[in-house]
């Protein structure tokens, strides 16, 4: 039986042909999933967190010109930069669907990564929500799904110089799950990438969506601890993404001081370990 889904993007500074990409192949993953009869109608929203609303309109209907009524298409802005979990929220709190898409602007989707992650949430009940296998650009595997984290995980992995992580490479691989099958299903893992997050909508209505405390970094964190209150979180290998993102020590000191104030509120909130 065919299913609605909502997909929200939140935008902010962006590349226009990465955009472009990733919408192309969320439309080749979205015609996949109807043709399976997997997937029936289904929304997407760009949330617009700068002033981009005419350029996004324009390449969001460039992108799905030929889905037909199926595929509603719309931009949300004017609201200014509220933040990454926020701006989701904006369409989470109001759309109505089955399943839901978290997913960056800097994700391309695998044709078979909706049809994989519909049918396992179909016949999971007991799952909230669903991570893909995540791989980089040069198609190198990426931690998607991690335990619980200390102080000194996130200060490694985030900050610390190639020598030193390599010191420590057991830890971060206990950490970053490294030991995950590469090619079976984990049916309950303790947190997943917001990057891409499949959830059951009602759930995440129920969870209020993100924390709106959290303006960038933890929030996908503190959203997986709250999900496995009302079920479990799955990790997929068939449902497969390359993300082509950066991490925050790139990213110059204001983003490094967000980086800190989010894991501060986080670890307050969820409790401290510091090793």
């Amino acid at each position: 039986m065919s299913v609605q889904l909502t997909v929200s993007l939140v935008v902010y500074g962006y590349d226009e042909a990465v955009l472009s990409d990733t919408l192309r192949s969320l439309r080749e993953a979205i015609d996949d999933a109807r043709v399976q009869g997997e997937l029936g109608a289904v929304h997407i929203t760009l949330v617009d967190n700068a002033d981009h609303e005419a350029a996004l309109e324009t390449l969001l209907r460039h992108c799905f010109h030929a889905s037909g009524d199926a595929v509603t298409l719309d931009v949300i802005s004017g609201h200014g930069n509220v933040g990454f979990g926020q701006a989701h929220n904006l369409v989470i709190h109001r759309a109505d669907s089955e399943y839901y898409l978290i997913l960056n602007p800097d994700v391309i989707v695998d044709d078979k990564a909706l049809s994989a992650g519909i049918r396992y949430l179909q016949q999971t009940p007991s799952a909230v929500a669903v991570s893909p296998a995540i791989f980089d650009g040069h198609g190198a595997p990426e931690s998607g799904c991690k335990r619980y984290p200390g102080v000194l995980d996130f200060l490694l992995r985030g900050f610390a110089p190639t020598w030193l992580k390599q010191r420590f490479s057991k830890r971060l691989a206990h950490y970053e799950m490294r030991d995950l099958p590469a090619d079976q299903l984990c049916a309950d893992v303790p947190i997943i990438s917001g990057c891409f997050m499949l959830f059951r909508h009602n759930a995440l209505r129920q969870l209020g969506g993100f924390d709106p405390r959290y303006f960038l970094y933890f929030e996908d964190f503190d959203l997986s601890l709250r999900a496995r209150a009302l079920g479990s979180l799955g990790y997929l290998p068939q449902m497969r993404i390359t993300h082509l993102g950066g991490n925050s020590a790139r990213k110059g000191l204001r983003h490094i001081v967000m980086f800190g104030r989010s894991g501060f509120r986080f670890f307050s909130s969820h409790g401290w370990r510091w090793l």
